[in-house]
């Protein structure tokens, strides 16, 4: 029997964002977290302001990793069901804690 609370927000977040992909193939991916293997790529900024947030204190990144044009789109919004209650206020933490950090 499945006893947890029910909740689709996983699954429309992830079928949005996979309408996006589809959509902006063409949408140039950042610098920062662009890999940089030669002198070249390096001189043309690849990987420049990389974080790699296992190595932060607080274990997140302030880096943009989406194209601009997805920069602020949101994509998993959980509801208050089961466990969703929780993530949802892990990710209000995170977005209050990049908002500071801000560049």
């Amino acid at each position: 029997m499945a006893l947890s609370p029910k909740s689709n927000k996983l699954y429309v977040a992830y079928e949005d964002a996979k309408q996006d992909a589809l959509k902006m193939l063409a949408e140039p991916v950042p610098l920062n977290i662009r890999n940089a293997p030669t002198t070249l790529m390096k001189d043309l900024g690849y990987g420049q302001g990389y974080q790699y947030a296992h190595d932060t204190v607080d274990k997140i990144a302030a880096m943009q990793c989406l194209p601009d044009s997805l920069k602020d789109k949101e994509y998993y919004l959980p509801s208050e069901q089961g466990l969703e209650g929780k993530y949802k206020k892990r990710l209000e933490e995170i977005k209050t804690w990049r908002k500071d950090h801000k560049k």
